[in-house]
């Protein structure tokens, strides 16, 4: 059902004003759940990207010059306008992502502690003093925005993406553009438009509505973006980096996981089946921190296999507050899904549960993936090396603690890992050996906070860390200031 907030077309925000795409073009935006449009979409390209970036660099002057104090009371305005709104906001997260509106008020709550963080942060935005070597000179560093900063999110978790990017790239004294996913558009634009409500200048955040290549592409492109931040798949990540880089603009790339978490034989296995099903299936899979790859102590592996499948039997799938996940974004996603299955069951895997679209009159229509367990699947193989980004977890046995932590780290990804353990020595080992940008003790492989940094290693990102204050360091440069003194004139 779309609700009445979402306009039937979805424009573009360029220069403060909502607008179409130059050719006129649109694209229809179903609804996850029953597969029905949802609202149709303008369909932006170069043309489109191009004016969004000179509205961007028209407005970033005047943005840069009021003090970072200003800026984040704007941002502080905005965050207030949000929680005002914050019912309306879910309502348009749930229809788009066919999520619960619990959770997606959750997904809001996110985003609102994300802008409170960086509202404050304009009243921490420090540099540092420093000695000299040399008489009579003095020292310092400041920070000092790099522009345009571009910016390219995912669908997953549409409002908290919007200001995971946004508050802090503002924050710092640059102007934006945001292109929005193409599955989650309705939140972007509500986003845009609280912005500018709560008294945003206009052309300081201009939001791009349009499919990846069409869109993103000339974004990634333009020399006149200084910065690029990007969320979403490692192979997409590749392509930026490659266009990007041959520009020498800056770029963040937050991608994908394939997540371990370890459940040792001392464990307290009942928290740790409520945490792998909840890290593996929440937000029906969609997280690029779900945990995918389940590592099982042999001597307890039998019983925990039970315990989750027990577990699985009990979840509810659909869009209420009484359902534990809802479907996938889009049937393309949906039918990856299945093509991985029953490519890893032709190579002897086992499906445990799970491994089909739901058909029944409850989810027809829609895009829901049952919850799928699997195991005997190869380490090596593709099911256990390539993001699903869905329901989708596989279990491996091994033997010991050192068997586990091997097998952690024997991935092309490292983002979030988890171990389950009543050992100090074991959960220490493992936080300080693991290849991951977060290590997590006895809970789940999700589950970052607006103060605390988020990335990864190897395939998972190129080393910078997206939000937390170390986000200050995506969106500004460093500048030297020496000065000199002639005593002689004191």
């Amino acid at each position: 059902m779309n609700p009445k907030i979402i306009s039937d077309t979805i424009p573009n925000w360029i220069n403060g004003e909502e607008c179409a795409a130059v050719s006129g073009l649109t694209f229809d935006k179903l609804s996850p759940h029953d597969g029905q449009k949802l609202c149709q979409v303008v369909r932006s390209k170069e043309k489109d990207v191009t004016t969004a970036i000179q509205a961007a660099r028209k407005a970033q002057a005047a943005w840069a010059d009021i003090t970072p104090v200003q800026r984040g009371d704007i941002l502080h305005d905005i965050t207030l306008a949000m929680r005002n709104k914050r019912e309306e906001i879910a309502a348009i997260v749930a229809a788009e992502t066919g999520m619960s509106v619990s959770a997606a008020l959750g997904e809001v709550g996110g985003a609102i502690a994300q802008g409170e963080l960086m509202a404050g942060e304009g009243r921490r935005f420090y540099g540092r003093t420093t000695t000299s070597a040399v008489s009579n000179k003095y020292n310092m560093t400041v920070r000092q925005p790099l522009g345009v900063a571009g910016l390219i999110i995912a669908a997953n978790t549409p409002i908290a993406n919007v200001a995971w990017k946004v508050f802090p790239a503002l924050l710092c004294g640059n102007a934006a553009v945001l292109k929005a996913a193409e599955d989650t558009p309705a939140t972007a634009w509500y986003f845009g438009k609280i912005a500018h409500e709560a008294g945003l200048p206009p052309g300081v955040l201009n939001i791009i509505q349009g499919y990846g290549r069409e869109a993103g592409g000339p974004l990634v492109a333009d020399p006149g973006v200084d910065v690029v931040s990007f969320t979403g798949s490692t192979a997409v990540g590749r392509q930026i980096a490659s266009v990007a880089g041959q520009r020498l603009a800056k770029v963040s790339l937050e991608l994908g996981g394939k997540n371990p978490l370890v459940v040792c034989d001392d464990a307290d296995l009942d928290n740790a089946a409520k945490w792998v099903l909840l890290s593996a299936f929440s937000n029906a899979g969609q997280r690029c921190a779900s945990a995918s790859r389940i590592i099982i102590f042999d001597s307890v592996y039998d019983q925990f296999c039970d315990m989750l499948l027990a577990g699985i039997s009990k979840l509810k799938l659909g869009p209420a507050d009484d359902d534990d996940f809802g479907p996938v974004i889009n049937e393309k996603q949906l039918n990856n899904m299945l093509t991985s299955i029953e490519q890893t069951r032709n190579e002897g895997a086992t499906i445990l549960a799970g491994g089909e679209r739901l058909t029944d009159d409850s989810h027809a229509g829609g895009f829901y993936m049952a919850p799928t367990l699997i195991e005997n699947a190869d380490p090596h193989s593709q099911i256990s090396t390539t993001e699903l980004f869905g329901p989708i977890a596989c279990l491996y046995r091994v033997n010991d603690f050192a068997e586990a932590l091997q097998m952690a780290n024997d991935s092309p990804y490292g983002l979030t890992s988890c171990i389950h353990t009543r050992s100090i020595h074991r959960a220490t080992e493992f936080t300080q050996k693991v290849q991951a940008g977060v290590a997590v003790v006895n809970a789940g492989t999700y589950g970052s906070e607006p103060h605390m940094p988020f990335g990864g290693l190897k395939q998972s990102g190129n080393g910078w860390r997206e939000p937390g204050t170390e986000a200050l360091d995506v969106y500004s440069d460093i500048r030297d200031i020496f000065i000199n003194i002639n005593p002689e004139l004191l």
